[in-house]
């Protein structure tokens, strides 16, 4: 089955949405940045991903600039989170849940939508997780920051798991809604309890 266009930008538009509220309340949190630095790291943390997608699969001009919903819907975000989130931004629990919200939701659009353009399973799971991880790997860097998904908790793999449920329903003939949303909660679940243990990816400790 075929992931519909509908299910996709609604996904997305949610995902963009999530990461437009994490880049402005880490904005707010971490840089002090006024209302124009705050809107530009959410609507760079909301839209990076996807427009990583869209040009790797050619599918150009990307649909941050083709569809006026997602320049609105990440600049909206940003504005409310600059209005309403300075206690939050304080927080570190509303940053962490949006990032990966936004993660998630990403992750399932990212290789459900290179299946849609005629990738193979490898590499539309790549690009899912590059879709994923897109965002806040330039919002890091903006904010003079190793990426979180170099150092951090759990974060590749989650995506890079949401994505390998997505290509397996699609291929399998039984990606919808309830399939999107499983792969969504189940990159969402490891994010948060990967935050929540300190768990972290294998690595080489110091000689």
């Amino acid at each position: 089955m075929s992931p519909g266009p509908a299910l996709l930008l609604v996904l997305d538009l949610l995902g963009t949405f999530a990461f437009a509220l994490n880049g402005a309340l880490t904005a707010v949190r971490t840089a002090r940045l006024d209302i124009v630095g705050v809107v530009a790291l959410a609507m760079t943390t909301a839209l990076g991903g996807g427009v990583v997608r869209d040009v790797l699969l050619g599918d150009l001009p990307p649909a941050t600039f083709g569809d006026w919903r997602y320049l609105a819907v990440a600049a909206g975000g940003g504005l409310l989170a600059f209005a309403f989130g300075r206690p939050l931004g304080r927080l570190l629990g509303p940053v962490t849940v949006l990032d990966a919200a936004g993660l998630a939701l990403f992750a399932v659009t990212g290789a459900s939508k290179a299946l849609a353009f005629g990738l193979g399973p490898a590499q539309a799971v790549i690009l899912g997780t590059l879709t994923g991880v897109g965002g806040g790997t330039l919002r890091d860097v903006l904010l003079r920051q190793v990426p979180t998904v170099l150092v951090s908790e759990l974060y590749a793999i989650p995506a890079m798991l949401a994505a390998t449920v997505t290509v397996v329903a699609v291929l399998t003939g039984t990606y919808g809604l309830p399939a999107a949303l499983a792969a969504a909660a189940l990159c969402f679940t490891l994010r948060l309890v990967g935050v929540r243990f300190g768990l972290n990816a294998p690595r080489r400790g110091p000689r």
